[in-house]
């Protein structure tokens, strides 16, 4: 997500470092609310990110630096659209040290690993006992320095800030192992190797990074998405400037430049065409594997590819305003969101460390004073306790379901505003549905041509078009576009006069011609009863009706339909088969919806509904106890958008849809509904999944390790594998839709 300012105010994505678990991300989270000026935090933990909301007129960036420092954390440099390459690089870096990390661990643990079961029985080995403890102190010291003091810097900056986190149970489990160890060493001269857990403090802490190391990688596959949708940016342009085409960087593209684009290549930025036809790929930001084909007036978007004509396009947006760059703050704005489910799991991560430690020190007490006051015994199971507790699984349960639902919805054109939006539309009981460029095409074509004897099909529609060519109405474009592929060509109209309501009126050819309503026709004083039963055959089936008279004599009849479109009928039943009710809420003519509604399966109709009363039937719904969505196109059901449990908008993504909806569906297609509303049930329970296992591994981990049944080794593989297994879990959505 990038920088976005207005007046003074806007928000920005940051990296977090030094974060491990959900108990890092609240410390973080209050902090920074804590900040004047700054008016809402977003933090995802699988992610390592932090997108602010403050007032950039009164809060440096310093300041919130300072105040991510003084809680013990980095925030790194704001995010500003990073190139994919540049990003899979610095995560290859983060990956490359990480591993690094972890061989020399395992290198430096599996020797010690070896001597100390070894040590077991001094007669197998070839030195002295001195020598053996003395170089298992001298391993173990090294994972400690190297590799493991990760951990320790943690648990440093976490404590002077009087704070405690996951690197405080591993700091506190290793380092307790490795200090008693050390010190009977030191205290005995190294005469004995019984009682030392040097390889208790090595395990620990190769297994976390083993454990880390996985779960780093299956977070990076958690965000393939976004990272595809950037990978889509293109970072050099064909423009043409003072008469020669030149490349140039995409940054320097200025709204209304003309560009160039070949076969095989991508499109820069948004435009529209001036020039050429092609067909062009946009799956990647509609969902829709054909290709479009495109000419003249069409509109392109920028990251999808050309496939087999050279076109010129004027820019209509560039940067942030294009829609890949909203699509992919979309995305990431939904990743960065909590949905309710999440408060819980907040509130248990907020006490959960301190909770944790204070029962590592009752099992400690406890072993003394009724275990027989071993006190080997009671530190073991003390530091396993304190090892197995790390909550890194309750931590990563959430964000990593809501990354990738949220990436497999984009990846079908779904764009999903937040995870509130994405739980609540796994609840819908109701939906709305608008008519017009909803469940219809919103296009109006011609579906009927019927002429009257003696005049034919072709001047029906050659008469009709003439006059109806210089009209701005929608369906005298129907009927132009139409005779241009039925006639040769369409002749000139005089003396033009357009009738608000009615019709057209003109001279072609020395005839007079009108072409508009039945009311129109008599008006005229034309006789339309000869076609009376086709045209209420036609106004049945919803269709708009243009009569055309040449010299005061009835010429026939042209029918106008906005068809619906092939996937709504398919859509209605598939909603409906998951108990979801459908109403048609339109501003169309009562006959009109009716029809349509028929054709698509819909019994509920409210016709000849304005935008704004549109918005009042919804809370009539949401008041009988349902729980309501509203599909439209984003701009004039904006109210009612607003008002619905979920705001669906249909079409191509316009700043006014996505910013009116909650979900905006990229191919304008009702059939996705279905798959948003899956997928939203999908994910939810993927996220409960995970919340029940991170609990219930606590809930059975920590008394079984209090009660002495896990070593420290055996409780830190554990807890690796419980983070790694939640992961694994959120990516199973993947193929989901597939």
């Amino acid at each position: 997500m990038t920088e976005q300012t207005q007046s003074g105010g806007g928000s920005a994505t940051f990296p977090v470092e030094g974060m491990t678990c959900a108990s890092c991300v609240l410390r973080v989270e209050k902090a920074l609310a804590k900040v004047p000026g700054v008016s809402s935090v977003a933090i995802n933990l699988a992610t390592e990110k932090a997108t602010i909301t403050f007032d950039r007129e009164n809060v440096p960036v310093a300041r919130l630096r300072e105040t991510v420092a003084e809680a013990g954390y980095t925030l790194g440099e704001a995010l500003r659209d990073e190139p994919a390459p540049k990003a899979e690089e610095r995560f290859r870096g983060e990956a490359r040290h990480l591993r690094g990390e972890l061989l020399a661990s395992a290198a430096l643990t599996l020797p010690l690993m070896i001597v100390s079961m070894l040590s077991m029985s001094p007669g197998s080995m070839p030195v002295s006992m001195r020598t053996v403890s003395f170089f298992l102190l001298a391993l173990s010291t090294a994972i400690i320095a190297w590799p493991g003091r990760r951990f320790f810097r943690g648990f440093y900056n976490t404590a002077r800030h009087g704070t405690a986190d996951m690197n405080t149970l591993v700091a506190l489990g290793a380092g307790a192992a490795y200090l008693y160890s050390a010190v009977r060493v030191v205290s005995s001269g190294g005469e004995s190797a019984s009682d030392l857990y040097f390889d208790s403090a090595g395990m620990i802490i190769t297994l976390i990074l083993f454990g880390r190391y996985i779960e780093m990688r299956a977070k990076h596959r958690a965000s393939d998405a976004v990272r595809r949708l950037l990978s889509l940016q293109v970072r050099v342009a064909r423009v043409i400037r003072d008469g020669r085409e030149r490349d140039l960087p995409v940054e320097r593209v200025e709204i209304d430049d003309v560009l160039v684009v070949r076969p095989g290549e991508r499109i820069a930025v948004d435009g529209e065409i001036t020039s050429g036809s092609t067909t062009v790929d946009e799956s990647m930001v509609t969902g829709e594997s054909l290709p479009v084909e495109k000419s003249p007036g069409d509109r392109l978007y920028g990251g999808t590819v050309n496939r087999n004509g050279s076109v010129h396009f004027r820019a209509t947006a560039v940067g942030e305003r294009t829609v890949l760059s909203q699509i992919v703050a979309l995305v990431e704005q939904a990743q960065a969101s909590k949905p309710p489910i999440q408060r819980l799991a907040d509130r248990i991560a907020s006490v959960f460390v301190p909770a944790v430690i204070a029962a590592a020190l009752a099992c400690f007490l406890a072993w003394m004073l009724f275990g027989g006051g071993e006190f080997t015994r009671a530190l073991t199971n003390c530091i396993a306790v304190l090892v197995i507790a790390c909550p890194c699984a309750l931590g990563l349960a959430t964000p990593t379901a809501i990354i990738v639902g949220s990436g497999v919805a984009a990846s079908h054109g779904i764009l999903i505003r937040n995870a509130e939006s994405l739980e609540r539309a796994r609840m819908l009981t109701t939906i709305v549905l608008d008519k017009t460029g909803t469940v219809t095409e919103g296009k109006p074509a011609v579906s009927d041509v019927i002429p009257l004897a003696p005049a034919t099909r072709e001047q029906l529609l050659l008469y009709g078009a003439a006059v109806e060519r210089l009209s701005e109405h929608p369906l005298a474009e129907a009927i132009v576009e139409n005779a241009r592929r039925s006639v040769s060509a369409i002749p000139a109209a005089d003396e033009f006069r357009s009738l608000t309501g009615l019709g057209v009126a003109g001279v072609v050819d020395g005839h007079s011609v009108i072409a508009g309503s039945a009311r129109m026709m008599n008006e005229h004083a034309i006789d339309v009863s000869a076609l009376a039963a086709q045209a209420e055959r036609l106004s049945a089936d919803g269709k708009s009706l243009l009569f055309v008279a040449l010299d005061g004599a009835l010429c026939g009849v042209i029918g106008i339909a906005d068809r619906i479109k092939p996937t709504s009928q398919e859509a209605v039943e598939k909603l409906r088969r998951m108990k979801i009710e459908l109403v048609m809420v339109t501003g169309d003519n009562a006959q009109t919806a009716r029809a349509v509604a028929a054709q698509a399966g819909i019994s509920e109709v409210h016709a000849g509904v304005l935008p704004g009363a549109k918005a009042d039937h919804i809370r009539r719904l949401q008041e009988e106890g349902r729980t309501v969505a509203m599909v439209g196109d984003g701009v004039n059901d904006a109210p009612a958008l607003a008002q619905a449990d979920v705001g669906i908008a249909l079409g191509t993504g316009t700043d006014i849809a996505m910013e009116a909806a909650d979900i905006t569906l990229m191919n304008g297609d009702l059939a996705t509904i279905e798959l948003a509303v899956e997928l939203s049930a999908r994910t939810l329970s993927t996220i409960r999944q995970n919340l029940f296992w991170a609990f219930f591994y606590n809930v059975i981990a920590i008394p079984a390790a209090a009660l002495g049944l896990l070593s420290p080794a055996i409780a830190a593989g554990a807890m690796a594998l419980s983070s790694v297994s939640v992961v694994g879990n959120s990516l199973r959505l993947r193929r989901y839709g597939r």
